[in-house]
């Protein structure tokens, strides 16, 4: 393989594999690798035309997660958890309306050590936007939120409770 080295110093992008070590000018094969970059390049450009988010599994799973959502009927009002490991309650934005809930988050996680030479540095990010709609309108004003441990808590009174419907068993014939 001829490799053509100003290129390479001077960081224009190359076809040469990810592996290649220009001190020893050799490339280690690894096939595994190379099928994952076949398939993400094939579901960026399939999905990605439909317009559906594409999500390549080298991608870290945290930051693509969904966090998980728990909604109660009390009877007079919804009680709401969201799990939310590690976001500062500073990043979390819930924005109520009548009749539905907005949550969201941005947090970039990244420690500043300038007392290393470093080579190889990570940050993570976390990014959602939830929606859910209520069947029965809620008071805005009368809402509230906390945060502990990592779960927010919300309670949101509705406006006109319906009466309690008792479910009843039907028998199949």
């Amino acid at each position: 393989m001829e490799v053509d080295e100003d290129m390479i110093k001077k960081g224009k992008k190359s076809n040469l594999p990810a592996n290649y070590n220009p001190e020893n000018r050799a490339v280690s094969y690894d096939p595994w690798s190379e099928m994952d970059r076949w398939f993400d390049d094939f579901r960026s450009h399939f999905f990605g035309d439909f317009g559906f988010p594409v999500v390549s599994p080298r991608q870290s799973a945290w930051n693509q997660r969904t966090p998980a959502m728990d909604v109660a009927d009390l009877g007079d009002k919804y009680e709401m958890t969201v799990e939310l490991p590690g976001i500062p309650k500073e990043n979390i934005e819930v924005e109520l309306t009548r009749d539905g809930i907005e949550i969201s988050a941005n947090y970039v996680k990244e420690q500043s050590d300038d007392s290393k030479n470093w080579l190889h540095r990570e940050r993570s990010e976390v990014s959602f936007h939830r929606c859910l709609r209520f069947p029965e309108e809620v008071m805005t004003d009368s809402a509230s939120a906390s945060m502990d441990e990592g779960v927010l808590r919300l309670l949101i009174p509705k406006q006109n409770p319906l009466p309690e419907s008792k479910p009843r068993k039907l028998e199949i014939k």
